[in-house]
């Protein structure tokens, strides 16, 4: 009796091990929450590389602990990988502060990464130079060396501090430098190097192309034919940053705003502001990239990186944009062209 109950019972634990192997695993996060990485950042820009997705931010600090940037990648949105370092001032001998905003693109075999730097002001004295640099890499992930040995630009043009710079690359393959602190935004055509400026017919290098509201952090993209110019307005500490739109025939515009499609909710987080866009490579989805503040929390450099769904109408107006704490489902990317 006892060698036959322990068969049964030897039995049944094949059987549970036989099942339990039969069991599928669980099952990978299918959806992100926001924040999608832990940290204080802010000002993301947002890019693809082959089958990764990329995030670029500001190291949101004091001023004077800001002297590197961090990069996460991602195969889906959902799954982050941190890359700290990618750039600090010790490759930049002109920068030892206030590195902001990075914007990056892809050419030929290397990668470039345009950031502001220092705080620019030049009314101050003995003020060190500062503003827009560039710096170079063959991996998205750095490390990061600069480009030039001084700014790219580095004198307030129309305006403009020369931060929170984007590059936005046309249909006919011209690159261009869009920027602008101080509620005034420039636009200038990038040299194919990146070295420097090419001057418009008329002879200028900086064109203004302010709409009304705007403060800072340009982003411009094209969608259907429509080019699409947006920013920030509000102040960056407060609960009143948000984000607005304009639509343009041309990268020159004019831009007439549309109105704004980012902005707080007190249930949620407040200061919701200076974004970038993912388009899935192939594909109309869309999505926002931000940063906002969390609830209850004053202090204005605890900023928070999250992501959204981005929609337009049948008109191609941007629908207002419901910030959440779910963030957005996995969306793995196939192999794609660099941007």
């Amino acid at each position: 009796m006892l060698l036959k109950n322990t068969l049964l019972a030897l039995a049944g634990t094949l059987v549970c091990q036989a099942a339990l192997a039969q069991r599928p695993a669980p099952a990978a996060a299918t959806r992100d929450g926001n924040p999608i990485f832990p940290g204080w950042y802010a000002d993301p820009e947002a890019a693809i590389f082959g089958s990764q997705y990329w995030i670029y931010p500001t190291y949101s600090a004091p001023y004077e602990q800001q002297v590197f940037l961090d990069a996460f990648s991602s195969p889906d949105l959902v799954h982050w990988t941190k890359h700290p370092h990618v750039l600090d001032t010790a490759a930049v001998k002109w920068a030892h502060r206030a590195l902001w905003a990075p914007a990056i693109v892809a050419k030929g075999e290397k990668y470039y990464l345009f950031f502001g730097a220092n705080d620019y002001h030049p009314e101050k004295a003995n003020e060190p130079p500062g503003g827009i640099g560039v710096a170079v890499a063959t991996s998205p992930a750095g490390p990061f060396k600069d480009l030039l040995g001084h700014p790219l630009v580095g004198t307030i043009e129309n305006g403009a501090q020369p931060i929170d710079q984007f590059v936005f690359k046309d249909t006919d393959g011209q690159y261009y430098l869009i920027y602008g602190g101080w509620q005034h935004c420039n636009i200038a055509r990038l040299k194919d190097d990146f070295t420097g400026f090419r001057p418009f017919a008329d002879g200028t290098t900086f064109k203004s192309i302010t709409p009304e509201k705007y403060v800072e952090g340009p982003l411009m993209f094209r969608r259907q034919g429509k080019y699409y110019f947006m920013w920030s307005e509000g102040g960056w500490t407060g609960p009143d940053y948000s984000v607005a739109y304009a639509v343009g025939s041309s990268p020159m515009g004019p831009f007439k705003r549309e109105g704004k499609i980012l902005q707080q909710d007190p249930t949620v987080g407040t200061g919701a502001g200076h974004n970038s866009v993912i388009n899935v490579p192939g594909t109309d989805r869309w999505y926002i990239v931000y940063h906002r503040h969390p609830l209850g929390d004053k202090d204005g450099n605890h900023r928070q990186v999250c992501i959204e769904e981005l929609h337009f109408d049948k008109q191609g107006h941007i629908l207002p944009v419901k910030i959440t704490t779910q963030g957005v489902s996995a969306q793995p990317l196939k192999a794609a062209a660099r941007r």
